[in-house]
């Protein structure tokens, strides 16, 4: 299933739901079932305002969330072991937000970051659980596979035209 629209505002540092949030909405709410638990491509307490995307949708939607990225947006963390399933928190002002967590050994930690209704311990559980033996969660792997069709095809339409 794929959402089209056009973004709610440009994008500026730190205000990613005012940009994506509408749109991600509608997805979800578009879904045949809601899910037990959203994972998104975002932050969540790990925010200046400890209120990130994934934190947002997940209270819009009144579904727990879980945020999953690449680094941490400003929350500071010594990294994992290498070893699967090593995780070390991720402090912001002496608060546990989250956790970089290793999904595979010799590959680079995910930032897993607790959102709505989520913890760190839950949010780790939720990620290592949507991992089947990826580096990434499968859900966030087959959205960004199925935005890329997308977008291809979009693109190749309007070359046509």
């Amino acid at each position: 299933m794929i959402v089209e629209g056009a973004a709610g505002a440009a994008y500026e540092a730190g205000l990613l739901a005012l940009r994506e949030g509408a749109l991600l909405e509608l997805a979800v709410r578009a879904l045949r079932a809601a899910p037990d638990v959203l994972l998104v491509n975002a932050t969540g307490r790990d925010h200046p305002r400890r209120a990130g995307l994934a934190t947002h949708l997940g209270a819009m939607l009144g579904l727990p969330t879980v945020g999953v990225t690449h680094r941490a947006l400003v929350a500071h963390g010594d990294r994992p072991s290498d070893e699967a399933g090593g995780r070390s928190p991720l402090l912001l002002d002496g608060e546990c937000v989250g956790a970089w967590l290793r999904t595979r050994p010799g590959t680079r930690p995910l930032a897993v970051h607790a959102a709505w209704r989520t913890d760190p311990d839950v949010a780790v559980r939720v990620v290592l659980a949507a991992t089947r033996g990826a580096r990434t969660p499968v859900p966030l792997r087959a959205a960004r596979r199925a935005a890329r069709s997308a977008r291809a095809a979009t693109c190749s339409a309007a070359v046509g035209d």
